[in-house]
């Protein structure tokens, strides 16, 4: 029991299911329910759910709770004689005490501990809530804690095009809302409706200059593989197009993997969804970089789906560094490409330097070979499981 009369086990408010990498060290605050579209071919996330808006009175007790149990951490920590800093010992305070404290205050505490003050609001299109009520919820976050120092939404393409104007962006912006991530996905008309992303090429570029026009920064998210191999150079070449029409502050991959349920999987069973090798993948992303021309976004390969994490870098400056990492892959042998797939596949290898380290290489190698044997499961059997542990 709080001081002031409540449980501290019943202190919790609503998260929802994802985030992206870049906000893992953001306080999640959930303004609506799963994903307003849900169709897309390549997404099972909220398949079966249904969206829903939840009320501006909801999230504001939410934020009520969250400052609540943000009290309580404080005083946890002057307690333990850390004068109100969120230590590792706060954390493990919280962790070993779960009958008494809920899982929320672990969520708080990690974002005190971190420190950065950035706020990620949950889920899949936010923009879909009225303006006025997002300005209220903007403003009633940025005072409650005034150590916030960015507020991050994702958003589609399609809302922000059709149903936001750029003054409404802006009013976003000046009550605290900092950056959008969108998911572009592709650039190609061809590939945007065959994964029935319900969004044109067209309003995608729409939507990323309001959002730049806005003063928001801005994130696009492209699916490498996602044209499989009918669509493949189409894919790079029109997905440069409309970034380089764009210009957003990131550009970040997240390079297909093929789940079961989300219906791409059934378009791979009947033959009309051919998915590309890794070699491929590399050489799509290079033909993608190659193009990228008159922008200065920084391109990151922040996931761990991602075979070459190393393909970073700020435009134009690092074009001709990332593009040389893609050549050294390669102008691997085949031996080598198979160890490195296995090696980042398995969490071994982060960068191709790491081929280098012999005891890293000699303990991929003796795995690879037990995979590769008359009686071993196969190397893209492996590696396609593998990769579903991070989807």
């Amino acid at each position: 029991m709080s001081s002031v009369g409540y449980s501290t086990h019943e202190l919790c408010f609503e998260q929802g299911p994802i985030r992206p990498p870049s906000e893992a060290k953001s306080l999640l605050v959930r303004i609506t329910r799963n994903c307003p579209w849900n169709k897309c071919l390549f997404c099972r996330t909220f398949k079966g759910e249904t969206f829903s808006l939840r009320s501006v009175e909801e999230i504001k007790q939410d934020i009520e709770t969250i400052k609540k149990i943000y009290d309580e951490i404080k005083a946890i920590s002057w307690k333990l004689g850390l004068k109100g800093i969120v230590a590792e010992e706060v954390v493990h305070y919280l962790y070993h005490n779960p009958e008494k404290y809920s899982s929320s205050f672990l969520s708080v505490a990690m974002w005190l501990y971190y420190g950065e003050g950035s706020v990620f609001l949950q889920d899949g299109n936010n923009l879909m809530v009225k303006t006025s009520e997002l300005v209220d919820i903007l403003t009633l976050l940025k005072n409650t804690f005034p150590e916030i120092t960015r507020i991050t939404s994702y958003a589609r393409a399609k809302t922000i095009a059709t149903r936001k104007t750029v003054e409404e962006l802006q009013a976003l912006r000046i009550a605290g809302l900092s950056r959008i991530h969108i998911g572009l996905e592709s650039g190609s008309d061809k590939v945007l409706e065959f994964i029935r992303k319900g969004v044109t090429a067209a309003e995608h570029i729409d939507a990323g200059r309001k959002v730049k026009k806005a003063g928001i920064s801005l994130s696009e998210y492209v699916i490498p593989g996602l044209g499989g191999k009918k669509l493949s150079q189409e894919h790079a070449l029109e997905t440069a197009r409309v970034l380089n029409e764009i210009n957003p502050d990131f550009i970040r991959l997240r390079t297909l993997t093929v789940v079961e349920g989300a219906g791409l999987d059934e378009k791979v069973a009947s033959g009309e969804f051919e998915p590309i090798s890794d070699e491929e993948i590399v050489r799509e992303i290079r033909l993608m970089v190659e193009h990228l021309e008159g922008i200065d976004s920084y391109f990151a390969s922040d996931h761990i789906l991602n075979l070459l994490e190393e393909v970073e870098g700020e435009l134009p400056g690092d074009k001709a560094k990332m593009l040389a990492v893609m050549d050294r892959f390669l102008a691997l042998s085949f031996e080598e490409k198979c160890n490195f797939r296995l090696g980042r596949r398995a969490s071994i290898y982060h960068t191709l330097a790491d081929l280098k380290n012999q005891g890293l290489y000699q303990q991929v190698d003796k795995a690879l070979k037990q995979i590769m044997a008359p009686d071993g499961d196969g190397l893209e059997v492996v590696i396609d499981g593998l990769t579903k542990r991070f989807v």
